[in-house]
């Protein structure tokens, strides 16, 4: 089974995402706020991150650069998905090594079709 990890700090996105994918069969890990992030991945080692970019403490890209730069996560896809939709955040978070990004607010079959590019 596909496990994707979502690291969120909206409960309500969070619990969004976590329906439309768990719909669909995948195996779901949550991370709030992406406090332990790092060691989250690394612990359960998930096959697909979708990650928020607006968060407290530590923003997304922050994570993005971080997950990208470690040896044992670099290989995970991760999909940003955020509220921020500009083409020029769609670029950023691009460059900083996501392989998609998803624009809030989402629909089920939006957030499937991007997913399963890269399960």
């Amino acid at each position: 089974m596909t496990k994707v990890m979502i690291i969120e700090d909206s409960r309500d996105d969070m619990q969004k995402l976590e329906a439309i994918l768990k719909n669909k069969f995948y195996q779901v890990v949550t991370v709030l706020n992406g406090d332990g992030a790092e060691a989250s991945i690394l612990a359960e080692k998930p096959d697909l991150i979708m990650l928020d970019i607006v968060m407290p403490q530590r923003n997304g890209y922050e994570i993005l650069r971080s997950i990208k730069r470690d040896a044992s996560s670099k290989a995970i896809p991760v999909i940003v998905v955020s509220s921020k939709g500009e083409d020029t955040d769609v670029a950023w978070g691009k460059r900083q090594g996501a392989v998609d990004y998803v624009i809030k607010p989402f629909t089920a079959e939006t957030v499937l079709g991007v997913v399963s590019k890269f399960v």
